[in-house]
């Protein structure tokens, strides 16, 4: 049997084959704990904080049939991850993650009323332990 929270390891080139531009890195909020002086989310199992990097996907394909070309990235680190400089000034830099983990979820957002107007669908969050600039070798092999 499949566990309900299966996490899938894949390559941070499969997810963003075409990489990301870091728009911005934020703690994530615990939404029990709100209000409250720390109300940061921590890992559940490592006790880490959690970080959501939110980055703009490069893919020429990304956003069409109204999606969105943003995504964000769950970091699990003790310190809040820091982008790289960016190579081309005035412009947001380039990353790519470490340790990315993939875990699929329903999201029911856009289900309004019964079920003939229910318009769920297949998420994925995505996880991974660190942000880095991206790696010339990864980048020269993709080309």
């Amino acid at each position: 049997m499949v566990p309900n929270s299966i996490k899938v390891p894949v390559p941070w080139d499969y997810v963003a084959p075409h990489g990301v531009l870091c728009l911005g890195v934020e703690p994530a909020t615990d939404f029990d704990k709100r209000g409250q002086g720390d109300d940061q989310l921590r890992d559940k199992e490592t006790g880490e904080r959690v970080w959501l990097v939110r980055v703009l996907d490069l893919d020429p394909e990304a956003g069409k049939f109204g999606a969105s070309k943003e995504f964000k990235v769950k970091v699990t680190a003790a310190q809040q991850p820091v982008p790289p400089a960016s190579a081309v000034p005035g412009y947001p830099p380039m990353v790519e993650f470490t340790d990315v983990m993939l875990t699929p979820y329903v999201d029911s957002q856009r289900c309004k009323g019964g079920a003939s107007k229910c318009r769920s669908r297949l998420a994925w969050s995505i996880k991974a332990s660190a942000m880095t600039a991206p790696q010339q070798a990864s980048r020269a092999t993709a080309a």
